[in-house]
């Protein structure tokens, strides 16, 4: 029975990888009738082309392809509006779209989709972008319609509408890798997405850290939870660092009656250096590790820390909610959480 299931399970992987045919049918409305469109693919990195099509008498064009997997394709328009569109395509489907251009606005609207569920939901993240009278309405749209549809493909390339503001929207990110990740964990959107979460760790648990203290003491990242932590990577030779650590004591002064911890970790060789720097600087909390191996610190490999000062902020829940925050950016953070006191 075992056998007869293996058999089953491999003729399966092999029927799946058979290339299969996709067909999509534009409709075209209002364009000229001297435009063509031309189309590509996204092959890793790379925009390659693929075909240039010329409308029918019915202003209709058809692209058919053989593909064993879900493929992004980029629709340009001759002679018109530089705008493109992204159609993401699975085997074996039939799509039929209207497209409509918008000769006063030079904008081409994706009417009706039939056949696909991806360009569907793409079609309505050109809608969120069009409809929006300012950033904030744009922003807030956007990140509607891709937690709503985090489920289709589409979704892990619209998703990099937000790459500049990545940590303000890092759920979004999170919500899409953990509805796609299992069902395309080989599509290149979905380890991109998987590549930013690791780097950021923004709206994710906070990794552990367990180091010695100043004392030998073992001291771990986790027994703050409860309350509002920085973690603090830095070293006694790092000037900006220093510089920083007048504002970073100010700040602890401030919140830290009201639940706010920093957890300091050294990114020194110098036992000595270290404690110098520590009373100096007045960095009266105790939370001070090092394992003084310098850029190969266990913390800071955690952390992927490749510069400093580099900084993690900690929600009460044990959650990653901002990195790198300095200087104002960081007293408007603090103030935001704890109010104004």
């Amino acid at each position: 029975m075992r056998k007869l299931i293996a058999i089953f399970s491999a003729l399966c992987c092999c029927i799946a990888m058979q290339a299969q045919k996709v067909s999509i049918q534009c409709n075209l409305h209002g364009f000229p009738t001297t435009v063509q469109i031309k189309v590509s693919e996204a092959v890793g990195n790379k925009v390659v082309p693929r075909d240039t099509l010329t409308p029918n008498a019915k202003q209709s064009v058809v692209f058919k392809s053989d593909i064993k997997e879900p493929t992004l394709y980029i629709l340009e328009f001759t002679t018109i509006s530089k705008d493109a569109l992204h159609f993401m395509a699975l085997p074996g489907e039939k799509i039929n779209v209207d497209i409509k251009y918008v000769q006063d606005k030079n904008y081409i609207d994706i009417e009706k989709v039939k056949g696909s569920e991806n360009i569907e939901t793409y079609k309505l993240f050109r809608q969120a972008l069009a409809n929006s009278n300012t950033t904030e309405e744009m922003e807030k749209n956007v990140a509607y319609v891709l937690n709503s549809h985090s489920d289709q493909l589409i979704s892990a390339f619209l998703v990099t509408f937000f790459d500049q503001q990545f940590d303000e929207h890092a759920t979004i990110y999170r919500n899409v890798y953990n509805s796609l990740s299992t069902k395309y964990p080989n599509d290149n959107f979905v380890r991109y997405i998987e590549t930013k979460l690791k780097g950021s760790l923004v709206g994710m648990p906070a990794p552990e850290i367990s180091m010695k203290d100043r004392d030998g003491n073992i001291r771990t990242l986790s027994s703050l939870k409860g309350n509002v932590v920085m973690i603090d990577f830095w070293a006694s030779w790092c000037r900006p660092c220093r510089m920083e650590n007048p504002n970073v004591v100010k700040l602890y002064h401030q919140y830290h009656d009201q639940g706010f911890e920093i957890f300091s970790v050294s990114m020194d060789n110098s036992r000595e250096a270290w404690l110098k720097a520590i009373a100096d600087d007045g960095l009266v909390w105790p939370n001070h590790v090092s394992d003084l191996k310098g850029w190969t610190s266990s913390g800071g490999r955690t952390y992927g820390i490749t510069s400093i000062p580099a900084t993690v902020l900690i929600d009460r829940d044990g959650n990653v909610i901002a990195r790198n925050l300095r200087g104002q950016a960081l007293a408007d953070k603090l103030k935001e959480i704890f109010g104004t006191k």
